[in-house]
């Protein structure tokens, strides 16, 4: 498994994601970046009223982006990739911001509505875009998709997320930590989309205010060694110097790949599975909604990532041999005091929480596109519930090389989907005249 990620997710995927981004954002003229007011605009006047709001639907699109990505993803990609991996997480970001807009963007045109309101996602667009060309191969394309997208939200949203929610209290076991998330996950689980939108969307934004606040606290008293950090990541990125360049030729690539997989798994642009969230939104238009789906990179990647990173290299702790959501404990706690530690610790169990029961509505919709037996949807939910219990106690190593394989397949598959698409779509596409 680790020679397969080293080429697909080493090299493949960055470079199809950034040549996706540059290409998707050239039809976009880039407006997100040369006209940002514009876009704040846009997104201030997304809402329509009635059924679920535009900022709910992102509230719960970023449970299931910030948090334990945020954390435990950079301290990974530094303890990988080195400092130089923050770059390509920033690098990857920028371009993936148009990639997350016409996923949001098609998911809400070619979402259906059923008795409980709009659904959609990546599954439903991927059959559409590829009916009229291929029609014998778009179910089986989008249902490729959906079986991926399940086995993402057992693995990647539910059991790295517990598993990384039981690494932040050491001294409790772990099968505790992980019985009492699953006893909370139930019965939101339970409740489907209006109910976990419901819990993500009083949730994530108390989050997020505190952890952008202890962030600060620890980077504002640091802020004349920024520049050092800045040099530090820029260096990372880019030196050539080890044994005449080979060695630093390889820590370059996995800057780049860890930079670009861990930024995928933070933002989850490319990836196909937020737009399920933005599918159920009552908004004015696609064009409106594809735009919060920037925002939703920009707050994820460009914000907390960034701010993590800052905490994270700041600290001595790469040095003392840390990684994981161990590392960014540490860093908060010897800069900070053990009390914020403590916070940022309970604020991860919260974000894996919060992650958890977002990542389950994806995958029962995903589910959903496959079969309607309500038989199916109760077992998908037991397996999830039991998932978060075993995944308290599994080593990381095999649980972060299956993530890596199962989170590249999906973008490869919603990436070329989107590029499809674009290709074929006649003269420049400029949503906001659609």
């Amino acid at each position: 498994m680790e020679l397969i990620n080293t080429y697909l997710s080493g090299f493949i995927m960055p470079f199809l994601l950034m040549g996706c981004g540059i290409y998707l954002g050239a039809k976009l003229r880039f407006f997100y970046i040369l006209h940002p007011l514009k876009t704040l605009r846009t997104i201030g006047e997304s809402g329509r009223g009635g059924g679920v709001s535009p900022f709910r639907a992102l509230s719960q699109a970023l449970a299931g982006t910030l948090g334990v990505g945020n954390m435990t993803g950079v301290a990974t990609a530094i303890c990988c990739g080195g400092a130089g991996a923050v770059f390509w997480m920033w690098m990857s970001a920028l371009l993936a911001m148009s990639v997350k807009y016409f996923e949001v963007y098609l998911a809400v045109k070619c979402r259906r509505r059923g008795a409980d309101g709009y659904f959609g996602g990546a599954m439903y667009y991927i059959k559409d875009i590829f009916s009229k060309s291929f029609p014998k191969a778009a179910p089986v394309l989008g249902g490729c998709f959906a079986v991926l997208c399940i086995t993402n939200s057992v693995l990647t949203g539910n059991i790295i997320q517990v598993n990384s929610a039981a690494g932040a209290f050491p001294k409790i076991h772990p099968l505790f930590i992980g019985a009492s998330v699953a006893a909370f996950v139930l019965p939101a689980a339970l409740g489907k989309g209006k109910r976990i939108s419901g819990v993500t969307f009083a949730l994530i934004p108390i989050l997020t205010v505190f952890y952008t606040g202890a962030s600060l606290f620890v980077i504002a008293p640091n802020i004349s060694r920024i520049p050092e950090v800045m040099g530090e990541i820029i260096k990372g990125a880019f030196s050539l110097k080890s044994a005449g360049g080979g060695v630093g030729g390889y820590m370059i690539m996995r800057a780049i790949r860890f930079g670009t997989t861990r930024g995928i798994f933070s933002n989850e642009a490319g990836s196909g599975t937020s737009p399920t969230a933005h599918a159920e939104a009552d908004t004015k238009s696609p064009h409106h909604q594809g735009c919060l789906g920037i925002f939703e990179v920009f707050c994820d990647t460009i914000l907390l990532c960034t701010m993590t990173a800052f905490v994270i290299l700041l600290s001595d702790g790469t040095k003392k041999g840390l990684s994981g959501i161990g590392l960014t404990l540490y860093a908060f706690s010897s800069q900070a005091g053990r009390v914020v530690g403590l916070l940022v610790g309970v604020s991860v169990i919260l974000f894996a929480y919060a992650t958890v029961i977002c990542q389950i509505s994806y995958g029962a919709v995903a589910l959903r596109s496959l079969t309607k037996r309500r038989g199916a949807f109760y077992a998908y939910i037991l397996l999830s519930v039991g998932a978060t219990i075993v995944g308290s106690v599994m080593g990381e190593g095999i649980m972060w090389q299956a993530a890596d394989l199962v989170i590249s397949l999906m973008t490869a598959l919603n990436t070329l989907c989107l590029l499809w698409w674009a290709i074929n779509s006649k003269g420049s596409v400029m949503a906001t005249k659609e």
